[in-house]
């Protein structure tokens, strides 16, 4: 009955994301052929910010249920030094309830993201892409990189960021560690017309990504927006491309289909799929190196199933975590 106490430093150490992206692309996969139950949210404003609970179900080497309760304060780090989220997940035995582990939601949310957006870039994007441009340089962006590495073979990246010093500190970092051409983008809109890929990441409230400045061709993974009031790309880019998302209802909800459905531009009947339907081959995914294709990427309560349920089975056969029983 013992729950495994696990610290964010040690979640880092047992989640890969090469086994992290092969997780999420089957708990897509699940979803689409209607193995698994669909995912929830419940989002809840706070003064400076909010909250919102994610919670899914899936079958795997036994049955889980993961909820994770993730903060996002965005003036945390000016105001109080603090990160911008922060969050716990539980992991529980979806058969009796038993609550198996407690973990620190960090490093969980930023790689099982980072690999939903490796997995629509394999189905998505043009397979001889090699340029890409980064929207925001923390963490969410680093890993994004990385993933997408797994499965595109890059040549030049552009890294943007509100924060000039922050996307050259990306630049020399990502350089040296990818061994590939990282250069901080001054001019974004150039950036993007040059991209095959561009991955944003950020929390903005106000798009940036313009349609003007998308060629023709272009993959774009839209990961910023997980409430009604983000927003990255302009609606009218959404309205145009073909849209993938992560989940219809969620996108609706919170996504950059949100706003589009805002405006009336656009109705759910227009969305061409689910990424799992793309993964299984009930819908086309790219059908000619002309399309621009959004993946519009809210993050699911299955994606915390999958990336969770590792770190736990690894942290088991590890020793790595503290025990401790709550209902003494």
């Amino acid at each position: 009955m013992d729950t495994l106490l696990i610290k964010r430093r040690d979640v880092a150490k047992l989640l890969t994301i090469e086994e992290c992206i092969v997780a999420v692309e089957k708990a897509f996969e699940l979803r689409a052929l209607g193995t698994a139950v669909a995912p929830g949210i419940l989002g809840i404003h706070s003064a400076g910010g909010g909250f919102h609970i994610k919670a899914g179900t899936l079958n795997l080497a036994r049955p889980y249920f993961v909820a994770k309760l993730n903060a996002n304060f965005p003036q945390n780090t000016k105001l109080f030094g603090l990160p911008t989220i922060q969050g716990i997940i539980l992991v529980s035995n979806a058969e009796n309830g038993i609550p198996l582990a407690v973990m620190d939601s960090m490093e969980v949310t930023i790689i099982r993201t980072g690999a939903a957006t490796a997995v629509a870039t394999k189905y998505l994007s043009r397979q001889d892409s090699s340029i890409a441009t980064i929207c925001g340089c923390g963490n969410q962006g680093k890993i994004s990189l990385k993933a997408i590495m797994k499965v595109r073979a890059l040549k030049t990246v552009y890294a943007f960021d509100l924060d000039p010093s922050i996307s050259r500190r990306f630049a020399n970092d990502l350089s040296d560690e990818l061994h590939i051409s990282v250069v901080p983008a001054d001019n974004l809109g150039q950036a993007v017309s040059e991209s095959h890929i561009c991955v944003t990441c950020t929390p903005s409230n106000n798009y940036f990504i313009r349609r003007e400045f998308v060629s023709p061709g272009t993959f774009i993974a839209a990961v910023g927006s997980d409430s009604e009031n983000k927003q990255e790309i302009e609606p009218a880019l959404i309205a145009s491309g073909k849209l993938v998302v992560d989940s219809l209802e969620q996108c609706a909800q919170v996504g950059e289909l949100h706003h589009a459905l805002e405006l009336n531009i656009m109705a759910r009947e227009n969305v061409h799929a689910n990424i799992g339907e793309i993964i299984t081959g009930q819908k086309e995914g790219r059908t000619s190196a002309e399309e621009v294709i959004i993946f519009d990427s809210t993050g699911t309560g299955l994606q915390d199933v999958a990336a969770a349920s590792i770190v736990y089975e690894r942290a088991l056969e590890k020793g790595i975590g503290m025990k401790y029983d709550f209902a003494q």
